[in-house]
């Protein structure tokens, strides 16, 4: 039976102050871009595996050049790391839980903003953010890193679970730009050694870890744990990648496997009414705990 408690609310409130308000109540009726029997709405609604995939898939991203060069020189991440970490928490609840009108507003508002950033790497090579091999990196690095976190630290999910997962990203990612993302897991994968010999170590990726660890980020109180939760977001990363970036030794410590995943599968009973999962199941005339039972 799922546990709905008044004080992870006011945690969230705390939490998600300074981002613009969203309602994932309505319209009434109005479907989302995926279905309340999703495996991405099961997966989305964890907010611990979702810190934890989140942070996986930004190390992936600045692993490729032009991607690192574009979120380090065209963002606020480095001077205001926060409200750009909950803005982007935000865009992810509403691709997969808004009304599919306000989702494809917002997406296309990302779409117009990334059309306006372009630069040059280090080395000289020039990118554009909206270039579809970037946006295809960066829908495939978030899709990996949110559902191997919900399948390491919260549930294990079938071969099945996970291939629809990845298919079910396949109408926002178009929508977002990202025409070639992988719509299974062997798509992934084979995307991800494609563009293995255009990944490098970069001091940057160390420099992006010290300042999560110094940003009070982890959800829901549990800063006292942000320092694991990010080992474990190293941890979840492929082992080519660890090796490749130079993060062997920084993934979870002996026994730390385990406490995240009691973490993980505590949250993911947890119904909170002012989530943006509770919400978006009542607009779809489910009750708020839908997802939890």
């Amino acid at each position: 039976m799922a546990h709905q408690a008044a004080f992870p609310t006011r945690l969230l409130a705390r939490q998600m102050k300074g981002v613009p308000p969203f309602d994932f109540t309505t319209p009434a009726g109005e479907a989302a871009l995926a279905a309340p029997d999703s495996v991405s709405w099961r997966v989305f609604k964890n907010p611990v595996s979702l810190f934890i995939g989140g942070i996986t898939a930004v190390l992936l991203e600045l692993a490729e050049p032009r991607v690192r060069s574009g979120v380090w020189d065209h963002t606020s991440f480095r001077t205001d790391p926060l409200p750009r970490m909950k803005r982007t928490g935000l865009a992810a609840m509403v691709t997969v839980y808004g009304a599919r009108s306000k989702a494809e507003a917002m997406i296309a508002g990302v779409g117009r903003l990334h059309g306006r950033v372009a630069g040059t790497t280090p080395d000289g090579t020039a990118y554009r953010a909206d270039d579809p091999e970037l946006l295809d990196w960066v829908q495939a690095t978030a899709s990996y890193g949110f559902m191997q976190a919900y399948h390491r630290f919260v549930r294990p999910l079938s071969q099945d679970e996970r291939d629809q997962f990845y298919a079910e990203a396949a109408p926002s990612a178009r929508l977002y730009g990202a025409v070639g993302a992988p719509t299974s897991e062997a798509e992934l994968e084979a995307q991800f050694q494609a563009m293995r010999p255009k990944l490098e170590p970069s001091a940057i990726v160390l420099e992006f870890l010290d300042i999560i660890a110094r940003t009070k980020a982890a959800p829901f109180g549990l800063g006292w744990m942000q320092a694991m939760l990010v080992r474990a977001a190293v941890s979840t990363l492929p082992d080519w990648t660890q090796a490749l970036l130079g993060l062997d030794n920084r993934g979870l410590r002996k026994g730390e496997a385990a406490v995240v995943r009691t973490l993980g599968r505590i949250a993911d009973r947890i119904a909170i009414s002012a989530a943006p999962p509770a919400q978006a199941s009542v607009r779809m005339g489910r009750p708020a705990d839908f997802l939890y039972r």
